[in-house]
């Protein structure tokens, strides 16, 4: 086999599935474990600890791309990521099983979610994302940190002696099952990114393209592969939160990050089709959530077709 040759890109892309298989069940189970120990909810791990771990590919392609090649790669990976977390992850996840959105999440979280789109937007809207407007949205950055930190003391101060005494300890086993399960995942998507990649790049496809879509979607994985999981194993708390709670990392922390260590360029395509893109699938969800605090299996339905309408209209 040739390095480059379609075989062994189809088996990157097998292994990759496979390592985000595994990867979700470990990070799934050892998260749930660690969050009866110390006595926190479902939805507050998804939105903190897991949700900024399976942000790292997008960081990482995010960085890269702006290093290497060019920030508008980056800045449509984020901005398909994030359309892809609510219309696929979000999506598949309720056609599996029926979504609780939790009140917590949907009152302390999805405001931040909402306001980092709406940030982005507002900030690039004039063609380009600079130093300013990255102090910008990791302000916000820091401003959800603190809400959230405040939320972890609140939970800690209201457990009572004897529920403390019934939570199990917490162990460096389960840690250790979420740091595998972290790496699986991110090395999962690495791999199925790159089969992918060449695979449409031999085909013909554009690099646009191939950033909107591929990366996009592959940089989703992690995401889309615990949530999946999550809903299976019935923890619906967890997939909302890890979702909500990713949105809000790719474009605070990615994003934030990118632009104080170079300048994005906004393309104008972005800015009429990506961008009005993104806060209809914002609002979209933040409706869902806001009618009956559920998202059902029709809502899953909805969500994908309109995902599935969103990459159709990239095709070239």
């Amino acid at each position: 086999m040739l390095p480059g040759s379609p075989l062994v890109e189809l088996l990157l892309i097998a292994g990759g599935v496979a390592l985000l298989y595994a990867g979700a069940e470990l990070l799934v189970a050892g998260a749930r474990d660690l969050a009866l120990a110390v006595g926190l909810k479902a939805s507050t791990v998804g939105v903190t600890v897991v949700a900024f771990a399976t942000t790292a590919p997008e960081l990482f392609v995010s960085l890269l791309g702006a290093v290497t090649v060019s920030t508008d790669i980056g800045l449509g990976a984020i901005v398909g990521s994030n359309i892809a977390n609510i219309g696929l992850v979000l999506g598949v996840s309720a056609l599996i099983r029926p979504l609780d959105v939790s009140d917590t999440v949907f009152r302390r979280d999805v405001p931040f979610m909402v306001l980092a789109a709406l940030l982005l937007v507002g900030l690039g809207w004039d063609g380009r994302i600079g130093l300013f407007d990255g102090a910008v949205l990791l302000a916000a950055l820091v401003a959800f940190t603190a809400a959230v930190l405040r939320r972890v003391q609140e939970n800690q101060s209201a457990i009572t002696d004897s529920e403390r005494d019934e939570m199990p300890d917490a162990k460096l086993r389960d840690a250790a099952i979420v740091a595998a399960g972290i790496a699986a995942l991110v090395l999962g998507s690495r791999w199925l990114i790159d089969g992918s990649e060449s695979l449409l790049a031999a085909a013909g496809f554009s690099d646009i393209f191939i950033g909107l879509t591929v990366l996009a979607l592959g940089t989703s994985l992690p995401e889309l592969a615990a949530s999946v999981v999550a809903a299976v194993r019935g923890e619906a708390e967890f997939s909302v939160g890890n979702v909500v709670g990713s949105n809000i990392y790719n474009i605070l922390a990615v994003i934030g990050i990118v632009a104080v260590v170079t300048p994005i360029g906004v393309a104008p395509g972005v800015r009429s089709f990506e961008f009005p893109a993104l806060l209809v699938f914002t609002a979209a969800i933040v409706g869902v959530m806001a009618y009956r605090e559920r998202i059902t299996r029709v809502d899953g339905a909805a969500l994908t077709v309109g995902y599935g309408i969103f990459v159709y209209l990239l095709l070239p």
